[in-house]
């Protein structure tokens, strides 16, 4: 069962989700990080995520701030720390444009 709100979003666009789901082959960067050739963005998302919990990155003091380890600091643009809201859109940039 979907969320209402998650529900409309996907009626309405279902491209979007496609688009979330749909595996892509990874360059270097990011395909060393996630252990795969080829994942989603979702998935993506999750590995990073779930990277950062496992290691307490996390700052003690703001949750909405991660600390970046030389590691995450390879695929999230080389800064030593980062807003959580960033993280999609720093992840998003090593997935290819799609054609229109």
């Amino acid at each position: 069962m979907l969320p209402p709100r998650l529900k409309k979003a996907i009626t309405d666009n279902p491209k979007k989700l496609a688009n979330l789901i749909d595996l892509v082959n990874l360059p270097s960067t990011l395909r060393e990080f996630v252990g795969q050739s080829q994942i989603s963005h979702l998935g993506c998302f999750m590995r990073v995520w779930s990277y950062i919990k496992d290691n307490n990155l996390q700052d003690p003091n703001n949750k909405n701030v991660v600390k970046c380890d030389e590691k995450l600091k390879g695929i999230l643009s080389g800064k030593p720390q980062v807003e959580l809201c960033e993280l999609p859109a720093l992840i998003k940039l090593h997935f290819p444009k799609e054609q229109k």
